[in-house]
């Protein structure tokens, strides 16, 4: 396919921002993607070594910007199940 190779884009000096763009974009996402996967309060990956995950999130700011709030000084409301 024209503009897939490297020759033909030597030949079209013009396709390198859209390669640039698309490739960024595609690493943009991927690395959002692992992101979210990684440090989402939603998401457990190991349930044997912290049963409750949702637990260590209740005085953390776990949104990926928030230029309103500092959750640090916020108490969460969230019922104590562990306290009788």
């Amino acid at each position: 396919m024209q503009g897939l190779s490297l020759k033909s884009i030597k030949k079209n000096p013009a396709l390198i921002p859209l390669y640039v763009c698309v490739g960024a974009g595609a690493l943009a996402s991927a690395l959002y993607t692992l992101r979210l996967a990684t440090r989402n309060p939603d998401v457990t990956w190991n349930r044997s070594s912290n049963p409750e995950p949702w637990e260590e999130y209740k005085e953390k700011q776990y949104k990926f910007y928030s230029p309103i709030r500092d959750y640090s000084k916020i108490k969460s409301p969230a019922p104590k199940y562990d306290e009788e």
